[in-house]
């Protein structure tokens, strides 16, 4: 299981700086999504497979899926069609299919050889224990976060509603 790890961390640090230096920003959240699957082969391994499970459901299948279809659906001008045909080819996609590939067999590999015992020895953390970790010790931090991504929530509404009214009264709509 170590040799998993280490393979999903470094695939994990690959896929981030891949899409880190990508000038499209498709390409870079694919990349970033193939990352956050890596993230979430790395929590099984350490035996955190509900904190896995999340990150792969949430990140990696809602988020970021919904931040690829908002991208290709704004119109980005007609250069945009023909820039995308000259930087896609073949050849670049034998990177991102190589670690997927990967990933896809550390996957299967550790539900076939896993004895529920993490990499460091620990035992397997069960969902219960994180929901009394988080509201336990923790839930004044927890509630900090939560307000904290409130606040952003409403600012980002602000923000778009503002720009709205100014939009329609330049365009003198109502």
């Amino acid at each position: 299981m170590t040799a998993v790890f280490y393979i999903s961390a470094f695939i994990a640090v690959a896929a981030t700086l891949a899409a880190i230096t990508r000038m499209n920003s498709v390409h870079a959240l694919l990349y970033f999504i193939l990352s956050l699957l890596a993230v979430g082969v790395i929590f099984f391994v350490l035996g955190a497979p509900f904190v896995a499970a999340l990150i792969v459901i949430i990140n990696a299948g809602a988020i970021m899926v919904l931040f690829v279809f908002i991208i290709m659906m704004v119109n980005q001008g007609p250069g945009s069609v023909q820039q995308e045909e000259e930087w896609t080819g073949p050849w670049l996609w034998i990177a991102p299919e190589f670690m997927a590939v990967i990933l896809f067999y550390e996957f299967v590999y550790i539900l076939y050889h896993s004895s529920h015992a993490s990499v460091s020895g620990s035992q397997v953390i069960h969902p219960e224990q994180v929901g009394l970790s988080l509201f336990g010790p923790y839930l004044l931090g927890i509630e900090l976060v939560s307000m904290i991504l409130l606040v952003g929530l409403l600012g980002a509404h602000h923000l778009a509603w503002s720009s709205h009214v100014v939009k329609d009264t330049i365009s003198g709509e109502k």
